[in-house]
C-alpha cells in the first residue's frame, strides 16, 4: 500500500442551514491540486421541521477502500492483540470498507439526535495528500514521528516560549534606554 499521509477528522455545524456555495467548489479545489483526498464524508440537514436528510461521499473507489481499510485494520489488530491481532484486523478492516465509508448508520443516528433543526453538520475524513512525500522523505532518512496535533490558531500563542509574551514581563536584564551610555554600566 501507498504511504497515507496524515488523517484528519473535520466537524463543521451551519446553524440556519445557509450556504453561499463556496465550501465545495474550495474542497474540489483543494482536491484537484492534490492538497487532501476525501476519505469519507457525512452530511446531515436537519429542517425547520425536524426532518432529516443524509448524504455520503468519499474519493476511494473500492481498491483503495479495502486497502486502506486493511492498512488501518491492521493497525488496530496490532493495538488491541499485538502480532496476533494484525491479520484478522486486516481482514476485519477491508470489509468494514468495502462500501467506502467509515462513518456508520450508527455515526449518522448520533448526529440526528443532537443536531438542532434547522442545522447541518459536516463530517469529513480528510488525508492531506501533500504530506506523503515528507512522510516518505522522513521514513527513507530512519526518522520516527513522535507527535503529530493540530493547533487551534487562537492556541498558539500559549504554547512555549511564546506563552509569557502576553503576562507580565518577567524580572531579567535590563534594557538601556535613550538616557544610558555605555559608561553608566
Amino acid at each position: 500500500m501507498e504511504t497515507v499521509g496524515p488523517i484528519q477528522m473535520l466537524t463543521l455545524a451551519f446553524p440556519g442551514n445557509r450556504f453561499s456555495g463556496e465550501i465545495l467548489p474550495e474542497l474540489d479545489r483543494l482536491k484537484s491540486a492534490g492538497v487532501v483526498r476525501i476519505i469519507d464524508l457525512l452530511i446531515v440537514r436537519k429542517d425547520t421541521e425536524g426532518h432529516t436528510m443524509v448524504a455520503t461521499a468519499s474519493d476511494l473507489d473500492f481498491e483503495e477502500a479495502t486497502a486502506l481499510g486493511s492498512y488501518l485494520g491492521a493497525l488496530a489488530g496490532f493495538a488491541a492483540a499485538g502480532p496476533a491481532g494484525v491479520e484478522r484486523g486486516a481482514i476485519a478492516g477491508a470489509a468494514d470498507l468495502a462500501d467506502g465509508h467509515i462513518f456508520d448508520d450508527d455515526d449518522i443516528f448520533r448526529v440526528t439526535q443532537v443536531l438542532d433543526r434547522n442545522t447541518s453538520a459536516i463530517m469529513i475524513l480528510l488525508e492531506h495528500t501533500w504530506a506523503r512525500e515528507l512522510l516518505d522523505a522522513v521514513t527513507r532518512a530512519n526518522g520516527i514521528e513522535l507527535m503529530n496535533e493540530w493547533i487551534e490558531h487562537d492556541a498558539v500563542l500559549s504554547m512555549g516560549p511564546m506563552s509569557g509574551a502576553i503576562d507580565e514581563p518577567k524580572a531579567g536584564p535590563r534594557l538601556e534606554s535613550d538616557t544610558d551610555s555605555p559608561d553608566d554600566a
